[in-house]
């Protein structure tokens, strides 16, 4: 047992309240409503689809897609895609239980990053639930390579994203940031960073049915010339890599539990970090379940993780 860090929470939580949001989809361009509820300790993440509201767990076991974005489900048939952004947001503030209604098949892209949904779920108020929150403990290296990319999982106390990128585009060029993750830190650092994507490739995209609703409204372009067109220029100095982690942190949440440990990734996209999940949750001797505690120390408190006795058989 070893001492872990105060922002590894000991009980899970879901939202107080209902929440509601509309917008387009960024990839079939059509209208879409999706509603966040409530759930009971243990649920997990659950998507509701449809008009008979068929259930589509969010878990790396159902990812049916990963071209350009993250789709649960069938592609070619129930599914709901572009589902990154809402796990994150999830992740990054710690809620653990929530059923996802959603009227359409690809969630709203709203403007192209996580704060929308943020202000949301802030608004709504996050509620603890009196069961203990179960973490996959990384226990040793867990690596992945295709081509040049490569992503892995290392031990780490805490939860750790270290995220590099490689871009030939004078606009982006390699940038790279790690950051121990936190509530607030996702809030300030991770959260407010849009999607992007390239004018020389719209048409060659438009062609294959993908970013129809795509607009400077949500999403950083960079033009032919190399420049970011978009007139208000960029949130932050670094936004593409800031976008990356957040895609990454939404790609992970589909474990089924948070991880206690650090994950890196060179060039890494959805595919890739869907690859690495997998790889990790396939080898056992990779990770164990734990639970955290709190332990009094004198005078102040710690919170320590000790192996869980039970673990939910749909987290892995």
């Amino acid at each position: 047992m070893r001492a872990m860090g105060i922002e590894l929470h000991e009980y899970q939580s879901t939202l107080k309240s209902h929440v509601s949001l509309s917008g387009m989809g960024v990839h079939s361009g059509k209208p879409v409503s999706i509603h966040f509820h409530p759930a009971d300790a243990d649920t997990g993440i659950v998507f509701h689809c449809g008009d008979d509201h068929k259930e589509i767990r969010a878990l790396v076991s159902e990812v049916g897609g990963t071209d350009l974005c993250t789709v649960l489900g069938d592609p070619a048939g129930l599914h709901v895609a572009t589902v990154e952004h809402v796990m994150a947001s999830l992740f990054g503030l710690g809620i653990d239980n929530v059923v996802v209604e959603i009227d359409g098949v690809e969630a709203p892209i709203l403007d192209g990053s996580a704060a929308v949904l943020v202000e949301a779920f802030d608004h709504a108020g996050i509620e603890r639930q009196a069961v203990k929150r179960r973490y996959i403990r990384i226990l040793k290296p867990v690596r992945i390579e295709n081509g040049a990319s490569w992503a892995e999982f290392r031990p780490h106390e805490g939860t750790r994203f270290e995220i590099d990128i490689d871009f030939e585009s004078a606009a982006i060029g390699r940038q790279y940031l790690g950051l121990d993750l936190n509530a607030d830190r996702f809030r300030r650092d991770v959260s407010r960073a849009r999607t992007f994507g390239f004018m020389k490739d719209v048409e060659r995209l438009w062609a294959a049915g993908f970013a129809l609703g795509a607009s400077l409204e949500n999403s950083v372009v960079i033009g032919d010339d190399g420049r970011v067109i978009n007139m208000e220029g960029l949130r932050y100095p670094d936004e593409f890599v800031r976008h990356k982690m957040l895609d990454a942190m939404g790609d992970l949440a589909l474990a089924g539990a948070r991880f206690i440990g650090c994950f890196r990734s060179y060039r890494g996209g959805h595919k890739l970090n869907a690859a690495a999940l997998r790889r990790l949750l396939s080898d056992h001797s990779a990770f164990e379940i734990v639970e955290t505690t709190r332990r009094e120390r004198g005078r102040s408190a710690e919170i320590v993780a000790v192996s869980a006795p039970v673990f939910a058989p749909w987290a892995i």
